[in-house]
């Protein structure tokens, strides 16, 4: 039996891991997915419920002020006015160059079908396992693999220390970490190549690994690995700016029940940053063809606290971003923030689901038939061809 029948290993993992399991008489292979089609697809997971009313702001709405008399901007205070209605968060003022070109766009009052108990941990699980209920557990990037056209050509890769659940499961994805460094010594990589002579799956996938290890260097100035988000960033877009098409990483600190707008601003900064380090690290080209998806395991109250945050909400908001997407819009369908029109009287209603979001995103960039993304990759999702996400 070989590894390729038993599991799947990320390359780095493999670098890592090669010497100890010499000694292990049944490891045998690892095989990696071949050279994959142009289009490119990123998720970011914002950790933490970000607070959609923040980020972009609906200072049209009559309520808003009163609900956030000291988290609230309004354009004459700062606030980048995006429609006549919503405006930008000044903290995110890098992106604006993104919206005057319509490479980024907002969709506000969307959710998970999440509505227990606010949950950080059970709201992100749904989050990343795409299902209508707790308890799924592969994630709805990895099932898309399985339904991309010509699957075997694409290649996917989860730029954290271990698999995070959205790209966890049966289908073949590597982890990458930007700030490890695993690989093996050349008299190490010498022996597994003795060890191994005889058996050229191993010759073929210990090729892979090396290649892929030395691309990631190249992407460090002095070679010096960071953990930073512009270092995720530029990982993640030098792999795709290669043969890798589809990407995932994570953007804490977005819990901002206390003294939010400090909080807020790193948090927002960290988000813009990493999506203007993926188009400068995937060039103009790559850009073009690419698709950035943010998204939260709910949004947050729509009245600020008393201890200058906000708490646990449900409606939220997603970013897209990319040259190969419609941008310069705030989508999705207003609900208001009248007393009467929110969830339980306390959160942003939502209108929406995110999951159609990022179904249609997959449907445009990779072509995958509306029926497979509806009852394989977003169980209970409701989604065809005439999607208000693909208008535009």
């Amino acid at each position: 039996m070989s590894v390729q029948d038993s599991f799947p290993l990320s390359r780095r993992g493999f670098l890592a891991g090669a010497c100890c399991a010499a000694a292990a008489p049944l490891l045998t292979p690892v095989s990696f997915a071949a050279m994959p089609g142009d289009n490119r697809f990123v998720t970011i997971i914002l950790r933490g419920a970000m607070d959609g009313l923040d980020f972009v702001q609906p200072y049209g709405d009559p309520a808003y002020a009163a609900l956030r008399p000291k988290l609230g901007l309004r354009p004459d205070t700062g606030l980048i006015d995006l429609d006549g209605f919503f405006g930008l968060n000044p903290a995110a003022s890098a992106l604006v160059p993104l919206w005057q070109a319509r490479e980024l766009s907002f969709v506000h009052a969307v959710s998970t079908p999440y509505r227990d108990q606010r949950s950080h941990f059970d709201g992100q699980d749904m989050l990343e396992t795409g299902g209508n209920a707790k308890g799924q557990r592969t994630g709805w990037l990895n099932r898309t693999l399985a339904v991309i056209p010509r699957s075997n050509g694409r290649k996917a890769i989860d730029i954290n220390t271990s698999m995070e659940l959205i790209l966890s499961g049966p289908n073949e994805a590597d982890s990458w970490s930007s700030q490890s460094n695993f690989a093996l010594a050349e008299d190490e990589i010498a022996f597994l190549d003795r060890l191994y002579a005889g058996d050229p799956a191993f010759a073929k996938a210990m090729e892979e690994a090396k290649k892929t290890d030395m691309s990631a260097d190249s992407l460090y100035a002095d070679n010096r690995r960071g953990a930073g988000i512009a270092d995720m960033a530029r990982l993640a877009g030098g792999m795709l700016r290669e043969d890798y098409r589809i990407a995932s990483f994570s953007i804490n600190g977005w819990d901002t029940h206390v003294g939010q707008k400090g909080q807020f601003r790193k948090a927002v900064g960290d988000l813009s940053t990493a999506i203007i380090t993926l188009k400068d690290a995937l060039g103009e080209e790559a850009w073009k063809k690419t698709v950035v998806l943010a998204m939260t395991e709910f949004g947050r109250t729509a009245r600020e606290n008393g201890t200058n945050g906000t708490d646990h909400g449900t409606g939220g908001l997603a970013v897209l971003a990319g040259g190969a997407m419609p941008g310069g819009r705030v989508l999705g369908k207003w609900p208001g923030l009248s007393e009467d029109k929110l969830l339980d009287r306390r959160d942003l209603m939502p209108t929406g689901d995110v999951r159609e979001v990022a179904a249609a995103m997959l449907y445009r960039q990779f072509g995958i038939e509306p029926d497979n993304l509806t009852a394989k990759v977003f169980p209970g999702l409701s989604f065809d061809r005439s999607s208000a996400y693909l208008r535009g």
